[in-house]
């Protein structure tokens, strides 16, 4: 095994994961890969996903136990702590990493080039689940062809919107970035007590849409080695009109341009925002945080710069194998947990979106005006960030919200800040040629 350090981020986003069953009866097959009689397989799960995941677990575990004879033994990780976890188990070899983990999608390339994970591609295509996987979550999980885990859950972000706002005030959800514009300058002038629209500075993936939908790139890869994107002339015409909703429209003030996802969040919570980017998880968590706002909010995907929609990360965790004694038995739990019974009762438990299409296209099929956008987005604009571990380190060093923070503050122009960035991204690109 590989036993290199990785320095990875990971945004952990939210979501949940539908199937339909695959293989195998409900009792012992015999096969000596599901023969798991006195055998415990380790499985991470970070916290946070399900508030209240040990009942599902414990069901999960019986089910197991019943079809194959094995136990599971479940420990809760933290976010923040996970990669440097994951990273030292990983040095320590084959008797320290889990037999299953919960790996968030922007850590899978990053584990996959230590051969720490378990290739399952011939798996997937024979379970007959390849073709019905999110093609932007399924690519995600994807190096060099091969794939590593299963989708479980998976979060994509579009704009949220106080729907009670916007008819006393006749607005319509905006559709190209024009309207987009004219809509938050609208709302700063009747509504100046609320942002209008943050222009979030610590948010990497509030700006990313924007650079995609100007037809830029974050990086671009040519002959296997990385080059930054984010100075392009597309890329900067995006920036541009990001960072100069609040530069020149002031309809996000001062305070916002350190802003994280997180206080977005907070100042949701508090009544304080008029319209924003948001995961598809944000409606749920702001009505459960401020029951007040409970049937005043509305969704709609990221405008595209002359209509239809700009990209948003597609983002969330798989469920991988390590490469472990037990990694065949390791599958059968994966597969038994992404598809089918458990995989939909995640979801519902969650409120999170499937990483199916067909299982995606029956949520976005009950119209539900808080799902749909998101569904809709994920299905027709999901992106993903550049498939390398060494976008793990950018992000890490937050290179992208730098670039943005130093636009809000007026210490570098739009160019400068995005010459900069891609100056500091090629950096970290050299350091694995």
């Amino acid at each position: 095994m590989n036993r290199r350090v990785i320095a990875a981020g990971c945004i952990a986003m939210s979501l949940g994961l539908t199937a339909t069953a695959c293989g195998g009866d409900d009792g012992d097959s015999g096969d000596k890969a599901t023969d798991g009689k006195g055998k415990t397989l380790t499985v991470w799960i970070m916290e946070g996903t399900n508030p209240d995941a040990r009942p599902f677990f414990e069901e999960a575990e019986k089910a197991f136990t019943k079809k194959t004879g094995a136990k599971i033994k479940v420990e809760y990780q933290q976010w923040a702590s996970a990669q440097k976890k994951f990273t030292t188990a990983i040095e320590g070899g084959e008797d320290q990493v889990p037999d299953v983990a919960e790996v968030g999608t922007t850590w899978v390339p990053q584990f996959a080039e230590t051969e720490a994970l378990v290739d399952v591609t011939d798996e997937v295509k024979k379970s007959n689940l390849n073709d019905d996987l999110v093609e932007g979550l399924k690519d995600a999980g994807t190096l060099d062809g091969k794939q590593y885990g299963m989708p479980w859950y998976a979060g994509v972000r579009s704009i949220v919107y106080r729907k009670d706002i916007f008819e006393k005030h006749d607005l319509k959800p905006p559709t190209t970035w024009k309207e987009l514009r004219e809509t938050a300058k609208t709302l700063k002038e009747k509504e100046p007590k609320l942002v209008s629209f943050p222009v979030a500075g610590g948010a990497e993936m509030f700006a990313a849409p924007f650079i995609w939908g100007a037809g830029g790139e974050l990086a671009t890869e040519s002959g296997g080695k990385w080059k930054s994107g984010v100075n392009s002339a597309d890329a900067i015409k995006g920036i541009e009109f990001y960072t100069g909703l609040a530069t020149k429209d002031k309809v996000s003030p001062a305070k916002v341009n350190t802003w994280t996802e997180k206080e977005v969040g907070d100042a949701w919570n508090k009544g304080e925002i008029a319209m924003a980017i948001g995961g598809n998880w944000t409606p749920k968590a702001i009505v459960d945080n401020n029951p007040d706002l409970k049937g005043k909010l509305g969704a709609v995907p990221i405008p595209g710069q002359n209509g239809g929609m700009s990209k948003s990360f597609l983002g969330g965790s798989y469920l991988s194998t390590f490469n472990t004694d037990k990694k065949d038995l390791a599958w059968e739990f994966v597969k038994m947990l992404t598809t089918g019974e458990f995989a939909a009762k995640w979801a519902e438990e969650t409120n999170y979106f499937p990483g199916q299409n067909s299982e995606l296209k029956k949520i976005e099929a009950k119209k539900d005006p808080l799902v749909e956008p998101f569904a809709k987005q994920m299905l027709e604009a999901g992106a993903t960030v550049p498939k390398t571990k060494s976008y793990g380190e950018i992000q890490a060093s937050k290179v992208i919200p730098g670039m943005i923070q130093s636009i809000l503050t007026g210490k570098a122009s739009v160019k400068e800040a995005a010459d900069k960035a891609a100056k500091d991204m090629d950096a970290i690109f050299a350091k694995d040629e």
